[in-house]
């Protein structure tokens, strides 16, 4: 197949961007979307010009490091990670826009590459989950009902990729910091902080400049791994109750 790509290119945070047309020619159905940029950087390396920079690391759907809008859709027209997204999603002769998460909170550094460290900031606020130190504990000494495991391992499975955040209009991540609260909260070692955890979380996604939720839904359709929009609900309704408890103590 050849191809032509428009790829957003800014040198860095200082330096204004635009997009650039280049001709990618030999590719191949089979190819992956990155193995696909990387043919382009081979040549721009040849011929003694900067290669596209762009985030990645396991290219197996699991780290969520491949942050790429592909003509306008986060991580492509395929419901997954951009490094398994296939060429064979295209055609011959296409025209294909590549740009970076387009976030207030996830500032551009380079070409398709953004500062992402707002969501392990995040992470942080909620702090640690309260555990009795020394020997492993029994498996069985704490039970855990089978529809509350089943509801953590569901949120467990977001990777932190952002799709949520550069697929939704007011560039919010409810669903990213909803489902890290979720999958903790609805277990019974997640119990000591739930109140703490949901408050200091929410608190820092807000100082973290990210948008306003205004349940549109982009972002549960554009992620990856398939957290519902739900995990919001539930989560807001962890917050009102954790600040009235706040509130009345």
């Amino acid at each position: 197949m050849r191809l032509t790509l428009r790829v957003w290119r800014r040198k860095d945070t200082r330096a204004p961007g635009a997009m650039k047309e280049y001709e990618v020619d030999g590719v191949t159905p089979d190819m992956s979307f990155l193995e696909m940029l990387d043919t382009l950087n081979e040549r721009l390396t040849l011929e003694g010009e900067d290669p596209v920079a762009f985030d990645h690391d396991c290219r197996e759907g699991i780290c969520g490091a491949c942050s790429l809008v592909i003509n306008g859709d986060a991580h492509g027209p395929e419901r997954t990670t951009a490094c398994q997204l296939h060429m064979r999603s295209f055609r011959d002769g296409d025209t294909i826009d590549v740009e970076p998460w387009r976030a207030a909170a996830f500032p551009v550094v380079r070409d398709l590459v953004v500062d992402r460290s707002a969501f392990d900031r995040i992470i942080q606020a909620g702090g640690y989950v309260s555990v009795p130190t020394g020997a492993a504990p029994e498996a069985h000494a704490t039970p855990v009902p089978k529809a509350a495991a089943d509801l953590a391992f569901e949120h467990a499975e977001c990777i932190g990729c952002g799709a949520c955040v550069a697929a939704c209009p007011n560039g919010s991540a409810m669903l990213f910091t909803s489902a890290k609260i979720n999958h903790l909260n609805v277990l019974p070692q997640g119990a000591p902080e739930r109140e703490t955890r949901v408050l200091d979380m929410v608190g820092q996604m807000d100082a973290e400049g990210f948008g306003g939720c205004t349940l549109t839904g982009e972002c549960a359709t554009a992620c990856p791994k398939g957290i519902p929009l739900t995990s919001i609900a539930s989560m807001n309704k962890e917050w009102l109750r954790a600040n009235r408890k706040v509130s009345r103590g």
